[in-house]
């Protein structure tokens, strides 16, 4: 049980630092309540898993290719520059009734900026493939089991909580308030769109 919170404390502390998916989680929850920051952050644990069974089932070489790492900056800079826009052109209205968005929407927002984020791939090979490497040699597979499940917890946990501050917005802040989370937001997920940007265009001529 302590090593399954070890690895819940460390799910917890990845998923803390603002990045992308924070700040689209506080933008939805905000605006829509609390259902869609956590299907934000649900679609993002679903990118998660994708890359956790791709190097669990030994595709780590494939992930950390030139042309995959490339493709993966280019699009996140994409999606994560629309998505600021998009953030920023909502602001000239207010925050709309929750049933004009749907929560696949919402899911599929986080579960492409999760995706197409080159930094979640660091995570993976890095941190997990090396809790993989020493699990194997050091126990089963119940243990890495155990592992990846702690990690998992501690994301979802996270998710609960950042969607819950953001509903509480959502619930009692003002328009002028709900206008300046968005802006926030939107001008973080252009700041990391302009910094994928950047990693692509050092990947290629640099």
């Amino acid at each position: 049980m302590n090593t399954f919170i070890t690895y819940m404390v460390l799910g917890i502390s990845l998923s803390a630092p603002i990045g992308p998916i924070n700040a689209a989680q506080l933008d939805r929850g905000a605006r829509y309540g609390f259902m869609h920051a956590w299907l934000v952050g649900l679609g993002a644990m679903f990118a998660d898993l994708v890359y956790m069974l791709l190097i669990f089932f030994g595709l780590a070489h494939f992930l950390d290719t030139p042309f995959i790492k490339t493709f993966l900056w280019l699009f996140g800079c994409f999606v994560l520059i629309y998505t600021g826009i998009e953030t920023l052109n909502n602001l000239k209205y207010p925050p709309k009734p929750e049933k004009q968005i749907s929560g696949a929407g919402s899911f599929r927002s986080g579960f492409m900026m999760a995706l197409m984020n080159p930094l979640n791939i660091l995570f993976w090979l890095g941190i997990y493939g090396s809790i993989l490497a020493s699990s194997l040699h050091s126990a089963g597979m119940l243990t890495i089991l155990l592992h990846s499940m702690g990690i998992f917890a501690g994301i979802l946990l996270w998710d609960v909580v950042i969607a819950t501050l953001a509903s509480s917005f959502h619930r009692f802040a003002g328009p002028a308030t709900l206008r300046f989370i968005s802006a926030a937001a939107a001008v973080c997920l252009l700041g990391f769109g302009a910094y994928f940007g950047y990693k692509a265009y050092i990947q290629l001529f640099g």
